[in-house]
C-alpha cells in the first residue's frame, strides 16, 4: 500500500506541475490578445467619441443669426444650431445611396450647408449640376468645423475656390441639415458594446495575471 500511496502522490504532484505549466502558457497567450482587443476597442470608441458627445449635447438649437448679423462669437463645433442665409450661386453635388445632396454656402459668411437636393436640383453623376435654389432659407442641423468634417473636404475645397464664402480666421464651418442630438439611437448602443468589450477583456487580463502570479495550490487525493 505504501508503494501505491507514493505512486499516487507522485502522480498528483506531476499533474499539479503540468496544470501550473498549462496555466502559465495559457496566460502568456491570453494576455497579449486581451491587451490587443482592449486597444482595438479603445480606438473604435475614440472614433465614435464625437458622435457620442453630440448625442448627449443640448437639443435646443444654438442660434447663429442671419445674413448681415451672424453671431461668430458662439461658434462651437459639434453643436446643434440654426442659421439663416442666402445661398451661393454654385453648389457641390453628391449622392448618398439613392439620395442626392448638395453643399451650398451662405453668402458673405463662413457657413456651408449640406442638405438634400430640392425639387429642381436633380443631378446625375457625370452631368453638369443645376444651379442651387436661390431662395434664402433657414436650416437646423449639426455644426462642424472644417477639421471635424473631413468626409466633406471636397465640398469645402470647391466652395473655397469659388470665392462666394468668407472664411472666419481661416476656417469654414458646415451645418449638416437634419442631424439632431439623440437622433441616432445606434450611437450609444455601439458605445455600450465597445465599453463592455473593453471591460470584459480587462477582467480576463487581470484574472489571468492573478492566476499567473498567485497560483492556487492543487488539492491532493487521499493517501
Amino acid at each position: 500500500m505504501s508503494n501505491e500511496s507514493e505512486l499516487r502522490e507522485e502522480r498528483d504532484q506531476r499533474i499539479a506541475e503540468l496544470e501550473a505549466r498549462i496555466r502559465r502558457r495559457g496566460v502568456g497567450v491570453r494576455a497579449p490578445v486581451a491587451v490587443f482587443a482592449m486597444v482595438v476597442g479603445s480606438v473604435l470608441l475614440g472614433l465614435l467619441w464625437k458622435d457620442l458627445t453630440y448625442f448627449f449635447s443640448p437639443s435646443t438649437p444654438l442660434t447663429l443669426g442671419a445674413e448681415g448679423a451672424y453671431r461668430y462669437e458662439v461658434l462651437e463645433s459639434n453643436r446643434y444650431v440654426q442659421v439663416h442665409g442666402i445661398p451661393t450661386i454654385r453648389g457641390a453635388y453628391g449622392r448618398d445611396g439613392e439620395d442626392v445632396y448638395v453643399v451650398v454656402g451662405l453668402r458673405e459668411s463662413p457657413f456651408l450647408v449640406r442638405r438634400h437636393a430640392l425639387p429642381g436640383e436633380e443631378w446625375t453623376p457625370g452631368r453638369v449640376p443645376r444651379q442651387p435654389d436661390q431662395r434664402p432659407f433657414g436650416v437646423r442641423g449639426r455644426l462642424l468645423s472644417e477639421e471635424d468634417a473631413r468626409r466633406h473636404q471636397e465640398g469645402f475645397k470647391l466652395l473655397r475656390e469659388w470665392g462666394e464664402v468668407q472664411p472666419r480666421d481661416g476656417r469654414l464651418w458646415l451645418v449638416v441639415e437634419g442631424e439632431r442630438p439623440r437622433g441616432d439611437k445606434g450611437v450609444p448602443f455601439i458605445a455600450l458594446v465597445l465599453v463592455t468589450f473593453i471591460l470584459a477583456n480587462a477582467a480576463l487580463l487581470i484574472r489571468g495575471l492573478h492566476k499567473r502570479f498567485n497560483p492556487s495550490p492543487s488539492g491532493r487525493g487521499p493517501g
